[in-house]
């Protein structure tokens, strides 16, 4: 037993690639995808600062680069399919937590079992720094399926994603770093001519009227 197992996994979440089973044109692997998503955390982290919210900012690092290390035991599961089911979500959480427990008491000698406990346990939670990480999380799925939509595939889900994405990132919308998203981000990522543009244009605006936000996208040209 030592820190050999768990340093060993870490290039394991290398070979985990994020949606699997559909064609995509750019593979993202989870690794890839923690260290997206931490930057993307310290970037919201830092607007919520500069709009006078205190950060807890070594809690923020290790939500987000802990975030999805669970996903070393079960792979990573497509979104649709993760929230189309409250229970299974809920069933494959605790799967996860089970199975990172477990891990925990085999690999982690015990005077760090406590502390890994908590680094890897669920993120995602009513503070600050678990409203950032659910926030980042979104933004990086938001820009893996943008970014096979601009290359015109065909497979409809990543239109589907875009959607969840945008949809679970408005559930903040009072964060100001969420009000920097919209007003600043969004509309830059949207903006340039790419297959399907209209209609992705028009598919936000819904989202956000949904979310009684009133917000229209110029087209270029």
């Amino acid at each position: 037993m030592g820190m050999h197992a768990y340093f060993k996994s870490l290039s394991d979440l290398e070979k985990i690639y994020r949606c699997p089973g559909k064609f995509k044109y750019e593979e993202h692997s989870v690794a890839e995808h923690s260290f997206k998503v931490t930057k993307i955390a310290q970037f919201l982290g830092t607007v919520e600062e500069l709009n006078g919210n205190e950060v807890n900012w070594k809690a923020l690092y290790e939500k987000a680069l802990n975030h999805d290390y669970s996903e070393i035991f079960i792979g990573d599961i497509k979104t649709p399919v993760k929230y189309a089911d409250p229970d299974l979500r809920e069933r494959l959480a605790h799967v996860e937590e089970t199975m990172t427990h477990h891990f925990i008491e085999e690999e982690i000698p015990e005077q760090f079992r406590a502390i890994y406990y908590d680094r890897l346990k669920e993120g995602k939670d009513g503070t600050l720094e678990g409203k950032i990480l659910s926030v980042a999380d979104k933004v990086d799925l938001l820009y893996e399926s943008f970014g096979e939509i601009q290359k015109g595939n065909p497979e409809r889900l990543f239109t589907e994603i875009y959607q969840e994405s945008l949809d679970t990132i408005l559930e903040f919308k009072e964060l100001a770093s969420v009000q920097y998203f919209l007003t600043e981000i969004l509309p830059d990522l949207l903006s340039g001519e790419f297959t399907n543009q209209e209609e992705l244009e028009k598919l936000s605006e819904k989202i956000l009227k949904r979310h009684k936000i009133e917000q229209t996208f110029a087209l270029d040209g």
